[in-house]
């Protein structure tokens, strides 16, 4: 049987070095398989964190919007009680007789005051034409103070003027607000909305890692499996290895034909299954 042994020593070897092969293959597909699992960690980490920040914008800009409609009611309720206030003065001043009796009304004065102040900006004056419309100007802007100082000395208008003074302030604030707040929920929108793309990249590239992920680890699982098939042909191997250099021919195989050891060399270099039982059964024909 030294024929047996040698060709069962090769296959031995070779059976050895396959099952070094694939130890050596799976654990570098294992040690990949880390290495993306770890690049995995990472990417929904920073998914994470940018989708909690681009939810705290949503809350801020949400918040803003919320503090905008409110701005917008508030400046429309001021605006309704300029227009109720401002209606009411120009009401109690038509009806007030004027200071001096005869003396041209306010609003004549701003109307002829206007129309000096537009011709001024639009018509080509000489120095002399340019020096009377100024004196003009002047002389209807003193009237005019004149006279709203001689209307402030009744109670009624003096009140209603601090009233519309105050709703038109009041006015232009939360019209003022309403533009700032606008601005900033925009800003919000314009930074949460940037942080979503960037989830979305992120969620993209979790979902190639993970699909190479699942592709390293078949092919390691693959390699373990082919390792541990190799490791258990070498440990069938040694058993016939150990039959073949004189093992205990177990009882009851008296009677059995032996097999031919050309049969068996020629099923062993075919890389055929050969049991240890037919090694038994070549031993007991005495062809060892």
């Amino acid at each position: 049987m030294s024929d047996a042994s040698e060709e069962l020593e090769r296959k031995r070897a070779e059976a050895n070095a396959r099952a070094d092969e694939h130890r050596a293959r799976r654990d570098k597909l294992n040690a990949e398989a880390r290495t993306l699992a770890d690049e995995r960690g990472r990417i929904l980490d920073e998914l994470h964190a940018r989708s909690a920040d681009a939810q705290e914008h949503r809350r801020i800009r949400d918040q803003l919007n919320a503090d905008v409609r409110e701005a917008k009611r508030l400046r429309e309720e001021w605006n309704r009680k300029l227009q109720e206030v401002g209606d009411r003065l120009q009401e109690l001043k038509r009806t007030r007789t004027t200071p001096h009796p005869g003396a041209v009304p306010v609003w004549r004065l701003r109307k002829e005051l206007k129309e000096l102040e537009f011709r001024h900006m639009t018509t080509a004056l000489t120095g002399e034409q340019e020096k009377r419309l100024i004196e003009e100007m002047k002389r209807l802007e003193a009237g005019i103070r004149e006279q709203d100082e001689q209307l402030r000395q009744d109670p009624e208008i003096d009140a209603t003027l601090k009233a519309f003074q105050e709703a038109r302030t009041e006015a232009e604030r939360h019209h003022a607000a309403v533009g700032g707040l606008a601005e900033d929920a925009q800003r919000e929108h314009e930074s949460m909305v940037a942080l979503y793309e960037s989830v979305d990249e992120l969620r993209r590239q979790a979902d190639e890692v993970q699909a190479k992920l699942i592709e390293v680890k078949g092919a390691a699982d693959e390699a373990h499996r082919a390792h541990i098939a190799s490791i258990e042909e070498v440990r069938d191997i040694e058993k016939l290895l150990y039959a073949a250099r004189g093992g205990r021919v177990p009882s009851g195989w008296a009677d059995a034909e032996p097999p031919r050891e050309e049969d068996f060399l020629a099923r062993l270099k075919k890389g055929e299954k050969v049991s240890t039982e037919d090694l038994m059964e070549l031993q007991k024909g005495g062809r060892a």
